[in-house]
């Protein structure tokens, strides 16, 4: 099956309604992916609000004109659509072609009935945004797209499976199962020709098995292989071997299907947890949404494969889908990089959430949209587990329960490898009794529960009535999933002793006292912190708020809240303060980290909301405040910590795990240098230092890579930095800065990583935030491009990408 990218000579414009009048903007020529929300203007009057982060709805069509040769009369054409929010209607040369509601899985068009051959023919495409979600969703051809061009004996789509049920020192059993499709109208008789080949290329085992496909038929070759001496795929060496499958009409081959897959094993039980080829693993989670920040819900491959670069390089070793099924660029950085993977499917079943949202087809499409997410993700050894649900309000009842069943027992049937999760809060789960639960329990309890939204979450959850509410939902699955309920983790072992716990869902304040439950209970595998990764949308979720407070809908900030602001990596790729903390936590770090509080507010007292964490921000360069106080922050794991400014010692404070890895010091800014030095035992374990910058600002450019490939997939990314002469970033310099790019690439997205701003990311001019803003460059074609960054009061600076073929 030849699989060529569809992405390119597309026009995307205004849905032009069933009159098909002529729309007052004129249609705009793009490449795919692309999100067609991220360009308008937001406004507080927007339909859906702070959840997509003040961004308005629309509906959209997508054309393009393509040619089909007179000899693909004797092929089947296929069009793949990865994702297309939301709605899609797909129409080929006018006639209705097929359709696909839910905006986060693959799809699959037949388009031979509707061809013109030997003429040009044209795709459109509807997509339909509304009031859908509680995230920012992006509008449109999101995702990737192929035309796939067969025999009329191929495989089926989707239609090689690798699994490696038998694991030694000596040898690895693969099992590749191969779907073979016969849409002429004789039998053929085949033979399919299978090799596994290692990452450098060597046949390291094969088979060749005769096969006769009859016509109109899908017919199954199921080969074993043996493959000697197996290097094991993990987080730590993600080894990747190649199944390349033919189908073959004597020397002549009919079709070709190759797959990279891992040779690894999993296990799970109550009282060690989760084992990787048989090495006990504990998660360090990230949840992560699928938008790309200032590209907005634009999956384009690299951008996908960067987001995992840097949540590896924070330290986590798993991300969570939240909520919906993952890229397949990102599934493939995660096998590259050796990044473990929770798979969500929904985040609603029958009961909605918004008003337009998925429930309105769950009931329907829940089957197709389940076997599309297996498929896709069958051969991925990162994929660990399939999450059914997060908060699904019907995991509280029995109805709900045998909802659960299906779907945990449809995923069975199609993958017997991989263990099934449902991320419940229960709190959502009786909501509808919430008010009758609560009336039950003495005052004093609920008055104290009532502290902060936070701790009342988890107080119900912690009920009685809450777990045997949920206990039946839970028993469908082979993980549980607890939602901001770790203070359940060690009572329900006694309640429920053969329950396997993830922390799903956690408050990212929470992580000291979450990761030491996770190392000492062996039926609790794991932490996946909201979120690893700020996104668009949920606007203010995790805002820090000084003064008058804003007032939006629900947990999101008012207008012009952008970003839930929430994430250890802000929109930009950039690590904030929790990130390090979080990294000192779990033992990866041992130098400690340096954060301060903005010193404009010292002494006032922030509003923050559960997901919060200190506004602080790694410098030492506050002009202006030079001699005011200012509240410095220092995570270290060691004993004791010490802090010295321009040399001379401020104190020392306590530290280590018996202090939330954290110690604070009330000083006054200085202009110099801070330092950070950690002890243990009386022994210095590590310093960090922070200086000062000094007057001047001059522009910074980092770019992730100089040269980059010509094609639809790639893109480099710029850091653009306020600096002084030793590249010391100045946080409080921001200014506009201009960028022009020339050549052989456009500007993707600019924008900064502030969360409450009005700016667009496709303009051409941005603020920094905190010195910092990012540009995102697409090539376009061979060449080089170069890029040309104008900030006032700043030499101009230019740089140059190399784009090969």
């Amino acid at each position: 099956m030849i699989r060529v990218s569809f992405n390119e000579g597309w026009t995307v414009g205004p849905n032009s309604g069933f009159f098909n009048m002529a729309p007052d903007q004129m249609p705009q020529q793009v490449t795919l992916p692309h999100d067609a929300m991220i360009s308008k203007l937001r406004s507080e009057n927007a339909v859906s609000g702070g959840k997509k982060g003040y961004f308005p709805d629309g509906t959209y069509d997508y054309v393009k004109k393509f040619h089909v040769p007179e000899t693909y009369k004797e092929k089947r054409i296929t069009f793949e659509f990865e994702g297309v929010y939301m709605n899609a209607m797909v129409y080929i040369n006018g006639d209705f072609a097929g359709q696909h509601p839910y905006g986060y899985s693959s799809f699959y068009i037949k388009a031979d009935r509707f061809l013109k051959y030997g003429e040009d023919n044209e795709i459109k495409v509807v997509t339909k945004s509304s009031d859908d979600s509680r995230w920012y969703t992006g509008t449109g051809i999101y995702r990737d797209t192929k035309m796939m061009v067969a025999n009329l004996v191929h495989f089926q789509v989707d239609g090689l499976q690798i699994t490696t049920p038998e694991i030694s020192n000596g040898y690895a059993i693969v099992n590749v199962a191969t779907f073979v499709e016969n849409e002429g109208v004789n039998p053929q008789t085949t033979r399919i020709s299978t090799e596994i080949l290692d990452a450098e290329g060597n046949v390291v085992a094969f088979d060749h098995s005769p096969l006769t496909v009859f016509a109109g038929e899908v017919t199954t070759m199921r080969q074993r292989l043996v493959v000697k001496l197996p290097k094991l795929w993990s987080v730590e060496t993600s080894y990747l071997y190649t199944c390349n499958s033919r189908v073959m009409d004597g020397d002549n081959i009919l079709d070709e299907e190759m797959s990279t897959f891992g040779i690894r094993s999993l296990s799970l039980n109550a009282e060690q947890g989760l084992s990787i080829n048989g090495e006990i693993v504990k998660l360090r989670g990230a949840c992560i949404h699928h938008d790309n920040g200032v590209i907005g819900a634009a999956t384009i491959g690299r951008a996908e494969e960067r987001r995992i670069e840097i949540l590896k390089e924070a330290g986590f070793n798993a991300i969570r889908s939240s909520h919906q099924p993952l890229s397949k660029a990102m599934l493939n950085a995660c096998d590259r990089l050796g990044m473990l993977v929770m798979d969500e499917s929904f985040d609603i079943w029958t009961n909605t959430k918004s008003d337009f949202d998925y429930a309105l087809n769950f009931p329907v499409w829940w089957e197709r949209d389940i076997e599309a997410m297996v498929n896709k993700d069958f051969n991925h050894p990162s994929v660990i587990m399939y999450s059914i649900g997060n908060e699904i309000k019907e995991t509280g009842s029995a109805n709900g329960a045998a909802w659960g069943r299906k779907l945990a027992e449809k995923i069975r049937r199609m993958d017997s490898t991989r263990y099934v999760i449902n991320s419940i809060n229960g709190f959502v789960s009786i909501m509808d009794k919430l008010k009758d639960v609560m009336s039950s329990q003495p005052s004093g309890d609920v008055n104290t529960a009532m502290a902060s939204a936070g701790d009342m979450i988890k107080y119900v959850q912690g009920l009685e009535f809450v777990k045997n509410a949920t206990a039946e939902s839970f028993a469908a699955v082979d993980i549980a999933g607890y939602n901001y309920a770790d203070n359940c983790y060690v009572p329900d072992k006694e309640f429920f002793p053969n329950r396997v716990i993830c922390g799903s869902e956690t408050f990212p304040k929470d992580i000291a006292n979450n990761w030491k439950l996770v190392q000492e209970n062996g039926h609790v595998i794991g932490d996946f912190t909201w979120t690893g990764w700020d996104y668009l949308g949920e606007s203010g979720l995790g805002r820090v708020e000084y003064g008058e407070v804003s007032r939006g809908l629900g947990a999101s900030g008012a207008y012009p809240w952008l970003t839930a602001h929430c994430g250890d990596i802000d929109i930009t790729g950039h690590r904030l303060p929790v990130s390090y903390y979080r990294e000192i936590v779990f033992g990866l770090r041992k130098e400690p980290y340096i954060a301060v509080q903005r010193p404009a507010h010292y002494g006032e007292q922030p509003t923050m909301m559960p997901w919060s964490w200190s506004d602080a921000v790694s410098s030492w360069s506050w002009e202006g405040f030079e001699g005011k106080p200012v509240k410095v922050e220092v995570y270290s794991d060691a004993m004791e910590v010490e802090l010295l400014i321009n040399g001379k010692s401020v104190g020392k404070a306590d530290a280590g795990e018996a202090h939330d890895f954290k110690a604070l010091f009330d000083t006054v800014y200085q202009h110099g240098e801070v330092v950070a030095i950690a002890y243990s035992d009386g022994k210095e374990t590590g310093r960090m230092t922070l200086v000062s910058a000094e007057s001047e600002v001059n522009v910074q450019l980092e770019i992730d890579r100089m040269q980059i490939k010509a094609d639809d997939t790639d893109l480099a990314f710029v850091t653009i930095s306020l600096v002084d002469d030793k590249g010391v970033v100045k946080p409080l310099a921001d200014r506009k800065v201009s960028v022009t790019v020339k050549g052989a690439g456009i500007l993707q997205g600019l924008g900064s990583a502030n969360p409450k701003n009005e700016e667009s990311y496709v303009n051409s001019t941005h603020f920094t935030y905190d010195g910092r803003v990012l540009a995102v460059i697409r090539p376009t074609e061979a060449g080089s491009i170069e890029m040309r960054v104008e900030a006032e009061g700043c030499a101009t600076k230019t740089v140059k990408i190399e784009v090969c073929k």
